[in-house]
């Protein structure tokens, strides 16, 4: 059917070509096709030249060199003791459902007062698809595993096509699709048997979600860690190693793909883990187990991403990058307060209905259960003081749109946080 290879990218740029940009745009910071080979990526950026930098909202058109890790050079930084006035402040904005979240807030515009506050920052939930960054995670670490040399890790990334197969079966969510020279992006389903790059892997999962995406991913990240420094190895011969190992011998090499990664990188597995993939047909090729995580435990994976200490400081840059929003905002992040912030988000669903008198059952309305995650760094350097925090929102409050109820919290928060550093006027 084909093989796993690494070959060179396109390079052709239709520079006068009228690009429409369609709904969920995606992450990753819009001049990084060059390095990364995200043809999606050239897209969006020439659809935000030619409209005059209107598509995008102010906070969503950073270059890569505005990306920066806040924390890298503060080796020692720890998230401070609780702050019980900031806290207080957090549990007033939920009212009665304050026992359904859990949140973690670092304040980190002062970097010589940091805050931290919380509402049941240790309450286990089911983050859904914010467990994909841990995906990432595991193939950052699989690749530094094989290869020291960050330069040499992109080109992998970069130049390495694989083929799509029943591991994305069966996942319906749309990726954006553009080829070079081409007038529109386009939004579909990612196929079977299709050839893509592990970068636009990488993309595909982190900005529309893709589930298929993910779990090509894993499945790579799988086989980064049985052929080693060998990798990649033909399309056959991989699958004919898939095909032929113990179930237990692949779940061992899951586990060591998703959930090692986390302890390896000073994070703790008790509180954080991604079991499984993500599609019905990946699940079952590549066994695995339960999910969890809490509001501390993700928010000390942020503060280990922006202190360069996720696998080595290049993948943690990549890491934000690719959580970078170059998106049409939706839930936190769709809050209007955000326009004009640079956010790194993540963010995952999970709900479900019973029948029950007077209730409609609707996407983010579950009475059984009505899991919504959001992970966020809010970021708005220009502000005069600079506003930076990282905010972790997890909740499960029944037959409330929590779509609605995230983006709510993601004004409220963003305005106590010019509350406590107000914008200074002249110079």
């Amino acid at each position: 059917m084909g093989r796993w290879t690494r070959g060179a990218a396109g390079v052709a740029i239709a520079l006068a070509v009228s690009v429409g940009l369609p709904r969920g745009a995606g992450a990753y910071p819009l001049d990084g096709y060059p390095n990364t080979g995200i043809t999606r990526v050239e897209g969006f950026r020439l659809a935000q030249r030619n409209s005059g930098g209107k598509v995008l909202p102010p906070g969503g058109d950073l270059t890569t060199d505005q990306i920066v890790l806040s924390l890298q050079h503060r080796p020692d930084f720890e998230i401070p003791p609780e702050n019980p006035e900031l806290s207080a402040m957090l549990r007033a904005e939920l009212g009665a459902d304050a026992g359904g979240y859990g949140i973690a807030l670092l304040d980190l515009s002062d970097p010589t007062r940091p805050r931290y506050g919380a509402v049941n920052p240790n309450a286990t939930f089911n983050v859904g698809s914010v467990g994909k960054i841990l995906v990432a995670l595991g193939m950052f670490q699989m690749l530094e595993d094989i290869e020291p040399d960050f330069k040499k890790r992109r080109d992998i990334l970069k130049e390495t096509v694989v083929v799509t197969d029943e591991f994305i079966r069966n996942d319906t969510h749309e990726v954006p699709i553009f080829q070079m020279g081409g007038k529109k992006v386009t939004r579909r389903p990612i196929a079977e048997g299709e050839k893509l790059s592990l970068y636009t892997l990488l993309d595909h999962m982190m900005s529309p979600s893709s589930n298929a995406a993910a779990s090509t991913v894993g499945r790579e990240a799988v086989l980064m860690k049985h052929f080693g420094a060998s990798y990649p190895r033909s399309y056959e011969e991989s699958r004919a190693y898939l095909s032929s190992a113990s179930k237990g011998q692949l779940a061992s090499e899951l586990k060591a793909v998703l959930q090692e990664p986390v302890g390896r990188n000073g994070l703790d597995r008790g509180k954080l883990r991604q079991g499984s993939l993500f599609t019905r047909e990946g699940k079952k090729r590549l066994p695995g187990t339960s999910s969890y995580a809490t509001a501390r435990s993700l928010l000390e994976f942020l503060v280990a991403m922006e202190k360069g200490e996720l696998v080595d400081p290049w993948s943690s840059k990549e890491m934000k990058k690719l959580l970078y929003l170059t998106d049409r905002r939706i839930r936190y992040a769709s809050a209007p307060a955000l326009r004009n912030s640079a956010i790194y988000f993540k963010s995952g669903s999970l709900y479900k209905c019973r029948p029950e008198r007077g209730h409609v059952c609707e996407k983010y309305h579950g009475n059984v259960w009505n899991f919504l995650a959001s992970i966020a760094l809010v970021e708005q350097p220009e502000r005069n003081p600079p506003l930076r925090y990282a905010v972790v929102v997890l909740s499960n409050v029944l037959r409330k749109n929590s779509a609605e109820e995230h983006q709510r919290l993601g004004t409220r928060i963003q305005r106590m946080m010019e509350q406590l550093h107000p914008a200074k006027t002249g110079s």
